[in-house]
């Protein structure tokens, strides 16, 4: 249970408040050349090799959690979310259809209440900070508390870059003693959330009173087909589940192989560095992973492979990256069929696409709904009907999951650090959280000839039947 929020913090908040609505009054002129030029600077100064290195690896020794050498890596999403930003509109007219007599204006959505990660303490301040410097809105960031530090140590060097720059620092905000009675506060204050973490944080951010975009739960589970390039495949699927020690909620959970080509995708996925697990090294894995309610344990999230054996109780060769357990069962009570955010992987077995899509279905009532999914497919027909049936928001063909969905420089999905999952997870868009989620349209009309279909045209085939 919550604790109540303390009178001390209610100030707090609202002097947090009071100065980023202040930072909004200081920017509400500043035309797109001048927020544009921000934006860079602020890119520059996050998202730099040195900077945001040395400030991602802060955040592996602060959280304990993830990969201290390859999360520098995570810098690409901050370079997309820039290059989308400055190519669109945010200032003034961002739209015209005379054809209807339409013209669009931006204005800021106000200050924005953002919930940190502690996956993603380093990346999350800079991907939403640059679309909200975009459209002039202010923010005020709420940190893990097992990750404060860094993500007050991103806010800085994004506070002092537009200070250098002549713009008000208080543009981003960073609450310095994060809690949860605070960031529920902040929440129903702010104008809008942005909330980035686990699930009850985000069911607080719908109940706070005030405009939310949250995130769902993944699962991600990936579909590899008779026709799939197997080398790709395992190639990507090591990329993705590998990716900062499979953190994210986008990394392969769950593979489900056509049985004409499973055992030779299984030799390649383990000359990928892949672990194939015994039944009793799944076992004991098992044990660690889930508690006795199924809730996954904080303390194997993003773990090395040798981390994972050696908590479990056994060991691996020091070259395995990923450890793969076989599954034949799909529900709720099978364990490996939901979400494992680490290092480990399940892989299935099917016969036949019309099985296939029937296994997925029931992959995602176990969790992941409204998320993501992929295949491995060059087969448009296949492709087609798996994005005819699955309850997800995403579907990459032929990319490395984790790598992808948010975003890459090799397909058009909008780049973000947040993946709005749709009625499907709880939440109130599906879409990516990009540009203008962050910003309120003005919708002018003007008036047009008449597009006034007769009574005949709009009924058809009822028109002029019985009634009732």
């Amino acid at each position: 249970m919550v604790r109540p929020i303390t009178d001390e913090e209610k100030l707090y908040a609202q002097e947090l408040l009071t100065r980023a609505r202040a930072a909004m009054r200081s920017v509400e002129d500043y035309d797109q050349g001048t927020v544009d030029r921000l934006c860079r600077a602020v890119g520059w100064a996050t998202a730099n090799a040195k900077t945001f290195t040395r400030i991602a690896q802060m955040g592996v020794d602060e959280s304990g959690i993830g990969d201290k050498a390859g999360r520098a890596a995570k810098r690409f999403k901050i370079m997309g979310i820039l290059r989308d930003a400055l190519r669109q509109k945010s200032s003034g007219i961002i739209e015209e259809d005379p054809e209807k007599g339409l013209v669009k204006y931006a204005k800021p959505a106000g200050v924005i209440a953002a919930l940190v990660p502690t996956t993603n303490p380093e990346l999350t301040p800079p991907g939403v900070g640059i679309y909200a410097l975009k459209c002039r809105d202010a923010v005020i960031f709420s940190p893990h508390p097992r990750s404060r530090k860094t993500t007050m140590e991103m806010v800085r060097v994004m506070r002092e870059t537009l200070r250098k720059h002549g713009a008000p620092e208080d543009l981003f905000l960073c609450a310095e003693k994060p809690s949860i009675p605070l960031a529920q506060e902040l929440m129903s204050i702010c104008d809008l959330t942005v909330a980035t973490g686990g699930m009850a944080m985000v069911r607080a951010a719908y109940s706070s009173g005030k405009p939310s975009y949250g995130v769902g739960a993944g699962n991600s589970t990936m579909v590899i087909d008779e026709t799939a390039n197997i080398e790709e495949a395992a190639l990507n699927t090591r990329l993705s589940k590998t990716s900062d020690f499979g953190s994210g909620c986008s990394a392969d959970g769950n593979l489900l192989v056509e049985a004409s080509i499973y055992d030779a995708f299984l030799a390649r996925l383990q000359a990928e560095g892949g672990y194939l697990a015994s039944e009793e090294e799944k076992a004991k894995l098992e044990v660690i992973m889930w508690d006795g309610e199924g809730n996954r344990t904080v303390d194997t999230v993003a773990r090395s492979a040798q981390d994972m054996a050696a908590a479990a109780g056994f060991s691996i060769p020091e070259d395995r990256t990923f450890i793969i357990v076989k599954e034949d069962r799909i529900g709720r009570q099978y364990r490996f069929s939901g979400e494992k955010l680490t290092t480990v992987l399940a892989i299935f077995k099917y016969s036949g696409f019309d099985n296939l899509l029937e296994m997925v279905k029931q992959i995602y009532e176990v969790g992941g709904k409204g998320h993501s999914c992929g295949i491995y497919s060059f087969d448009d027909d296949h492709i087609h009907r798996l994005a005819m049936m699955a309850p997800v928001s995403r579907i990459m063909v032929r990319q490395p999951q984790s790598k992808a969905n948010a975003g890459s420089f090799n397909n058009g999905m909008p780049m973000t650090s947040s993946l709005g999952c749709g009625v499907w997870g709880g939440n109130i868009t599906n879409e990516n959280i990009h540009l203008k989620h962050y910003m309120n349209v003005t919708w002018v009309a003007r008036p047009i000839p008449e597009d006034r279909p007769s009574e005949e045209d709009l009924f058809g085939e009822f028109y002029n039947t019985e009634t009732l």
